[in-house]
This record gives C-alpha cells, sequence and structure tokens, in this order.
C-alpha cells in the first residue's frame, strides 16, 4: 500500500479580500506524478508555497511527509526539493558555481548524487561556464531542476516548470520526471497545459481556489458524459454564437481551431447531427466539419467549472 507524502484538509488562505485558496483537500501518495491542472490565477502558486512552508494557511492544515507543514518547517526543508514559477537561481553566477552553491546549502556535493541529475548535467556541461542569466530557457530550466535535485529530496515540488520553454524541452523535461520516480521521488507539479495533465498519474482540477475533482487523467475524461461533438468552420465567431443558440445546446466552447459542442440531450443520432448540419447552414455558416468525439480532460474541466459557476 502507498503510503502519503501530502495530506492537504480543508486548507484555506486570503490576501485581504482575495480568497487565494478555498477548502482545498487532497492527498499525494508515494511514487506518483501529481499534477494540479488549472489557469494562471487558479491558486496553484499560493498552494505550492504553503505546501514549501513559504507562507502559512489561514484555516486548515497541510502535512507534508507526514510532517505539519507550521510546526515542522525546519524538518521539512532539506527533504524538499522546489522548482518555483520564476527562474530563482543566481544569474551572475555560472551554471558550475550554481550547482556547486545549492548543493553546499544541503551539505551534499554534485558528485555525490551525480546518477540523479545525469541526464541533465550532461546537456549543461557545454555551459557550465556560462552566467546563469545568459542560458536559454530550456537551460535554465535544465539548472533549476538539477539545483532542485542535487541533495535527493523525497518530494520534488515544481511550479509551472514548462512555462515559457519550447516544445522539445517540454517534452525532455517530463520525460527525465518519469525516470525521477525510479529513484524513489515523489513529484507535484503544477501546469496550465492540458497535455501535460495526460502524463501524470493523478490530478487535481483546481479553479479560484477551489479543487473541482481528483483522479486519473483517463478516469476525468470518461466522467464527462454528454454527447459531444467537433465543428469545424470558416466562421468560427459566427458559428459559437448560433451553436450557443441552439435548442439543444448544452456547451460550446473554442478548442484550437475547432468549437467543441455537447448537447443536452443524453445521445444523438445520425438525424440529430444532421439537424445541426442544417441548423448551421441555414445561418449561412459553411460547416466542413460537424462529428462526434471523445471528451478531453479540456472537456471535462470547462463542465465542472460551469458547474460550479451555476451552483
Amino acid at each position: 500500500m502507498q503510503s502519503t507524502v501530502v495530506r492537504i484538509e480543508h486548507l484555506v488562505k486570503r490576501f485581504g479580500d482575495v480568497q487565494a485558496l478555498d477548502d482545498c483537500n487532497a492527498e499525494v501518495l508515494q511514487g506518483e506524478i501529481f499534477g494540479f491542472i488549472g489557469p494562471d490565477g487558479a491558486g496553484k502558486t499560493t498552494l505550492f508555497r504553503i505546501l514549501t512552508t513559504l507562507l502559512t494557511p489561514d484555516e486548515g492544515r497541510a502535512e507534508v511527509l507526514g510532517l505539519d507543514v507550521v510546526d515542522d518547517y525546519r524538518r521539512i526543508r532539506p527533504q524538499l526539493g522546489y522548482m518555483p514559477g520564476r527562474f530563482s537561481l543566481y544569474h551572475d553566477l555560472s551554471v558550475e558555481e550554481n550547482l556547486t552553491f545549492f548543493a553546499g546549502i544541503f551539505d551534499a556535493d554534485v558528485q555525490q548524487n551525480y546518477e540523479l541529475i545525469r541526464d541533465l548535467y550532461e546537456q549543461l556541461a557545454p555551459f557550465k561556464d556560462r552566467r546563469a542569466g545568459k542560458l536559454s530557457g530550456g537551460m535554465k530550466q535544465k539548472l533549476a531542476l538539477c539545483c532542485a535535485l542535487i541533495h535527493k529530496p523525497q518530494l520534488l515540488v515544481l511550479d509551472e516548470p514548462t512555462t515559457g520553454v519550447d516544445a522539445v524541452s517540454r517534452r525532455e523535461f517530463w520525460d527525465m520526471l518519469g525516470r525521477l520516480r525510479e529513484h524513489g521521488i515523489s513529484i507535484v507539479v503544477s501546469t496550465p497545459y492540458m497535455d501535460e495533465a495526460r502524463r501524470c498519474d493523478r490530478i487535481a482540477l483546481i479553479q479560484d481556489g477551489r479543487i473541482l475533482s481528483t483522479d486519473s487523467p483517463q478516469a476525468l475524461s470518461r466522467s464527462y458524459r454528454r454527447p459531444l461533438l467537433s465543428v469545424r468552420v470558416k466562421q468560427s465567431f459566427a458559428a459559437l454564437r448560433a451553436l450557443r443558440e441552439f435548442k439543444h445546446a448544452h456547451s460550446v466552447y473554442s478548442f484550437g481551431d475547432a468549437l467543441h459542442y455537447s448537447d443536452a440531450r443524453t445521445t444523438l443520432t445520425g438525424k440529430d447531427i444532421s439537424e445541426l448540419r442544417d441548423y448551421l447552414s441555414g445561418r449561412s455558416i459553411e460547416v466542413e466539419e460537424l462529428h462526434p468525439i471523445e471528451p478531453t480532460i479540456e472537456d471535462s474541466f470547462m463542465e465542472l467549472s460551469t458547474e460550479r459557476n451555476d451552483g
């Protein structure tokens, strides 16, 4: 049975009149990659600062590695690796100097845990004498992760680690996270990217400081129960308005170059889909594609957000 490495119970945090966290509950298990998924302003960074003992909650409690984040913060910090959303290493120090400095803080050295950072360090080695502030976004990301791992923490906390980096670096980063689990490191990560959510074992969907739902990415996708159609047209805005006015419409949202239309009825027949196509044609909207699709995490997130706002 997996032990619990993070336990969040009825957590509340306010900044003046702003409710940053509102009765949050979650549990992270040993050895898993757990993701907090939500847009900017959802409360992810505030939650992570509490988990890393940089903020105290106003209400509720949180435990990390079985220790209270308020009472036991001195014992928690040496066991954490934290990578904040903004690059926070020393810009004027070289790659090598940053690594040496952070290793020294934890009474470790680069060679001691070299196997843990080998894949990253080999990519950084050609730039070891370059100042950190002069690195590319992808290399800054790799250096920050090396510094967070240099003391082999039990829990790695990553706040939107791939924001602002290229697609290749993002994919390499997530491949690296998968390998870190082999070393017994549990990982908590936040991201606004739904494609990254699929790389997690379990995720919590968070919006406006509240956790909407927690489950595996696959289970959350399957939890969407309404008929769903992908609609591609040239007049996207006109189609969006028209579909929202359709008598059987439940919700319509833009997803990339398509619209996702969900129907208020429990099932859709071929005749129903033809009726929808004819409806758009009657509004002088040329339909390029209109067909059923499987729901995604994004669809579930939008549905849960709508239910909460309506409630």
